[in-house]
């Protein structure tokens, strides 16, 4: 059965241990094992690995010994407990011994949890998950955490953000790896332990990141200084170095949205930026309302990147929405 994006939170919260199994997939690897340890985490409990109620493989290992994966699922174990066999980085060269493995799957067995990357819809192992009526297939896309998926982390995490920070860790969500964010929640709470007051700004800015690669920098503070004729060859650099237009999209929007939360409020805390003088001379050269039309454009350009009827070259959009950006910033 297929599982929506939209429904995969509520049951990787909430797993349902007489479910057959589940396929997870989608090209980020990062993505993909945290939805994964979740779902086993919610589904096993934390003792899972220490009380052998987990069986870990690779797709390699299960086409060398094809065996290994039924012995996991039909294996009884010393320990109490709902159990499950992991297969890693599936692809179509296993998929007679998945498709074997979830026709002899009997209630009580072990669950069957399979990972891999984008998989075409053409793909066997997807259609053989698609097709079962007791186990699901869901796809992992590269959006950023919602709001809803941002506040349970926090939850998970004990943190209690007032409004400002709230704002503030929506910014980081959309601008880091989903690894790097945890990692900052999680300093977060080391940060906090032993304070029972909310998240505060201070707070945010005292463990945020830097905000990019110093590359990226570049072009942000070309683009924010006005220096629309630096564009070309800074973007040019960008390409060689392989960098990713919708991470940039992403990283340009939250730089600009730091701009304005500068110009709007006026000696509030800056956090997460590498030169903080620079970056208030840019947001008092632009203003709050010129910064506030930035970001639509940014907006604008982030969906158009996202489209699936998107064509054109995506780092070209963005070299295209950055030059506009820039001759806005000029305007006196």
């Amino acid at each position: 059965m297929k599982l929506s994006p939209r429904d995969a939170t509520g049951y990787f919260a909430r797993p349902d241990p007489a479910k057959t199994g589940i396929l997870i997939y989608g090209s980020d690897v990062m993505r993909v094992a945290i939805k994964r340890q979740d779902l086993l985490r919610n589904l096993l409990g934390a003792k899972a690995d220490e009380e052998m109620r987990l069986t870990r493989m690779s797709a390699t290992e299960l086409r060398r010994e094809p065996a290994i994966l039924l012995d996991a699922i039909k294996a009884v174990g010393f320990f109490p407990g709902p159990r499950a066999a992991l297969v890693e980085d599936a692809n179509d060269n296993i998929t007679q011994i998945l498709i074997d493995a979830l026709a002899d799957w009997q209630a009580g067995d072990a669950q069957i949890v399979v990972t891999g990357g984008d998989l075409k819809k053409t793909s066997k192992v997807l259609k053989a998950f698609e097709a079962h009526k007791t186990a699901y297939a869901t796809p992992i896309y590269d959006n950023p955490p919602d709001r809803a998926e941002i506040e349970k982390l926090l939850k998970d995490a004990d943190l209690s953000p007032d409004s400002n920070a709230m704002a503030a860790l929506n910014d980081l969500a959309r601008a880091l790896a989903p690894g790097d964010f945890r990692q900052t929640l999680e300093k977060l709470t080391l940060y906090k332990l032993g304070d029972t007051t909310p998240l505060v700004l201070e707070d945010v800015a005292a463990c945020a990141p830097t905000s990019t690669e110093a590359e990226v920098d570049d072009i942000l503070h070309v683009v924010a200084e006005a220096r629309a004729s630096d564009i070309g060859p800074v973007m040019n650099r960008l390409q060689a170095q392989g960098v990713n237009a919708v991470t940039l999209t992403i990283q340009a929007t939250r730089y600009f949205r730091a701009l304005y939360r500068i110009a709007a409020n006026p000696g509030a805390p800056v956090y997460g930026l590498r030169d903080r003088d620079r970056a208030i001379r840019q947001a008092k050269n632009w203003g709050a309302s010129k910064l506030e039309t930035a970001l639509g454009v940014l907006t604008d350009t982030d969906l158009t990147l996202r489209s699936a009827g998107q064509r054109a070259p995506a780092l070209a959009l963005v070299e295209r929405a950055f030059i506009r950006l820039a001759m806005l910033g000029a305007q006196r």
